[in-house]
């Protein structure tokens, strides 16, 4: 699905500086923002784990779970975003299911490239401790 195309003529936008945090890791997430223009950087801990450009989905999973943000989102360039509230975000589930395949699409996504980088990270944790050689006492 081409979230831009969908969303272009949308009459509620937000701007984003370049610099500016569009949302942070622990807040509440009351919306969920397609990013119709510009680019951001996804950051989890200090690790950007995601490149957003224009068509983006983010912060979606704190709206479809209710929980707090799991990451911080950082404008890198002026961006224009869509806001989507959990009351608007259910109506375009039920009403285009497209979207709601969009939205899981994006998740399992996200879910593989967070798998492939943990079990890099645990590769090289296991190198390093399979090269250590035994400490004589």
């Amino acid at each position: 699905m081409d979230l831009v195309q969908h969303f272009r003529g949308a009459r509620r936008l937000v701007t984003a500086r370049a610099g500016d945090t569009i949302f942070r890791e622990g807040d509440a997430g009351r919306f969920t923002y397609v990013l119709l223009d510009g680019a951001a950087d996804v950051i989890v801990g200090d690790t950007v784990v995601e490149a957003a450009r224009a068509g983006a989905l983010l912060g979606e999973m704190a709206v479809v779970d209710a929980s707090p943000r799991s990451a911080t989102v950082v404008a890198v360039t002026d961006c224009q975003l869509v806001p989507i509230d959990a009351r608007q975000f259910d109506l375009l589930v039920r009403e285009t299911p497209e979207f709601a395949r969009h939205v899981i699409l994006v998740i399992t996504g996200r879910l593989r490239r967070m798998n492939e980088r943990l079990r890099e990270a645990v590769g090289e944790v296991s190198v390093r401790v399979e090269t250590r050689t035994p400490q004589r006492h």
